[in-house]
């Protein structure tokens, strides 16, 4: 009689398991604080679409409800989550989107991508340039039946911002995209903002180190990398570590200006920080903001807190500057 030796070999919170024989647990019932209803729900109305028929991906559209015959920026809101976890549905997210349409008078794209360990990387940053193709569809007319999502849209100023996981998707997306990201015509992206992104090595750096945060340790850090990483892969892969030994040399890659926010108390700030340092010693237009005292997910956590304000002043200012 034969036993069966089916184990857990990855635990994430319970929420989230991968079997030894590459099975996957996914709760269905994960809970969620509540947000009450936001101070702007009521300036903002959404749509979700499918945009991805092949892997039955939806995002999210948002708009404020008072356009006057004018052309809104648009901004792409690439969710974090450790590549494992988020969608557009969930509470704060869908929240944070809100905040960001109303606040910025701009519409938003939410997509989801497909998660780890279920689809690796690099299906995630596929996903992100397959919701842009879906906006490229929209930009020249191939909306089918539903003319709103074309209705006061500025496809020549998209801005990607990225959150955590999201983060990483944006930077990739700028290397693959190049300056004016000429092959998604009519859609222009104009800049990429980068919060907290999530960035990977073998070495470790100070910040990861410790001490932990709240939310995040190291050990939760390193069993995303194992379930999101192709098989057999380190962290030192291109797709978790942009600086890595295998990584594209970017001296000779043009991109569009780059916004790099993060929090003091970060594990991740000193790869945010050293991200930004290189890449400014290559040449390239890139900001780098800290937010002293700040957690991994600061402003998509809490989006109507002090800090999230500046955020969006920083935001705006961005979107701004790199418009004309």
């Amino acid at each position: 009689m034969a036993f069966s030796h089916r184990h857990v070999v990855e635990d994430c919170m319970g929420l989230l398991q991968l079997f030894n024989d590459g099975t996957v647990f996914r709760s269905k019932d994960i809970q969620f604080n509540q947000p009450s209803p936001t101070p702007h729900d009521h300036l903002v109305q959404f749509k979700d679409y499918l945009f991805n028929k092949k892997f039955n991906l939806h995002l999210r559209l948002y708009k404020p409800k008072f356009i006057n015959n004018e052309k809104l920026p648009v901004v792409m809101f690439l969710h974090g989550g450790g590549f494992c976890f988020g969608s557009r549905a969930w509470p704060h997210l869908h929240g944070c989107c809100v905040r960001l349409a109303a606040s910025l008078h701009a519409v938003v794209m939410a997509p989801d991508y497909r998660l780890a360990p279920e689809h690796r990387l690099p299906a995630a940053v596929d996903d992100g340039v397959e919701a842009l193709r879906w906006m490229q569809r929209q930009g020249l007319g191939e909306h089918g039946e539903d003319a709103w999502v074309s209705q006061g849209v500025d496809f020549d100023r998209v801005f990607a911002v990225g959150d955590s996981s999201g983060g990483n998707i944006a930077h990739h997306l700028a290397v693959q995209l190049g300056s004016g990201s000429r092959e998604m015509e009519p859609v222009r992206v104009r800049g990429y903002v980068l919060m907290g992104p999530f960035f990977g090595g073998v070495v470790r750096t100070r910040s990861e180190v410790g001490p932990s945060e709240q939310m995040l340790t190291l050990e939760m850090l390193d069993r995303f990398w194992r379930l999101s990483m192709p098989i057999g892969e380190s962290r030192d892969h291109p797709l978790a570590n942009p600086f890595g030994p295998k990584s594209p040399n970017l001296e000779h890659v043009k991109l569009d200006p780059i916004l790099v926010i993060v929090g003091g108390n970060e594990l991740l700030k000193d790869r945010a920080e050293d991200y930004a340092r290189r890449l400014k010693e290559l040449g390239k237009n890139i900001e780098y903001v800290e937010f002293e005292g700040k957690e991994h997910g600061f402003f998509t956590h809490d989006s109507y807190s002090e800090a999230a304000d500046e955020v969006l002043q920083m935001l705006k200012r961005f979107i701004l500057e790199n418009s004309s």
